[in-house]
């Protein structure tokens, strides 16, 4: 496989990647403003006939301020918008190498950790981030919506995250005592 930043024409291909139910599938102007402002977040692997096996897009932030706070410097990091591998795909460790290259480049700009939002039933993804280093920060409650007209509530959430070489101390990744919801997300 070829590891690579993601193109236009990559939206053409996404389909069968994003069938999968735990894939947050967006509309075309939210990709189109990840490719635009963090191309260098927005990776894809791609078979060598051409198929997607599976792309992480992601971007750079500072938390913002409550009104009358400075920024802190501290909340500087990258964020996995969305990781997501195609079935047929799975178990090749296609996920930790795009992770690992979202990280890299967190590195190159600086950042302090890298955070991710997972649904709390996705023991899967959840193991595969604690195996690259992740630790759950916070839950946040009610993050993921159902959709309209069904029959389940909706889902909560865990951030985790994992400290880049900037946070000497390690103190992004110091767990909060108790549970969130979502507008209380810096």
């Amino acid at each position: 496989s070829c590891l690579r930043q993601f193109t236009c024409f990559d939206f053409l291909k996404l389909s069968r990647v994003n069938l999968d139910p735990l894939t947050e599938t967006y509309g075309l102007a939210f990709y189109l403003q990840y490719l635009v402002r963090w191309p260098e977040y927005f990776l894809v692997s791609e078979t060598p006939w051409g198929d997607i096996q599976g792309y992480i897009m992601g971007k750079s932030e500072f938390f913002q301020p409550k009104p009358g706070e400075a920024r802190r410097e501290s909340t500087w990091h990258g964020h996995v918008t969305c990781l997501t591998v195609a079935p047929e795909f799975r178990r090749l460790a296609l996920a930790n190498k795009l992770m690992n290259l979202l990280e890299e480049v967190s590195e190159k700009k600086n950042a302090y950790f890298v955070d991710l939002f997972v649904r709390k039933s996705n023991t899967v993804a959840i193991d595969m981030y604690k195996k690259l280093g992740y630790t759950v920060y916070r839950e946040v409650l009610q993050y993921y919506s159902e959709p309209a007209g069904g029959d389940k509530p909706d889902e909560n959430a865990y951030d985790m995250r994992k400290a880049l070489s900037r946070d000497v101390h390690r103190l992004s990744i110091v767990p909060l005592s108790h549970p969130v919801r979502p507008e209380d997300i810096e």
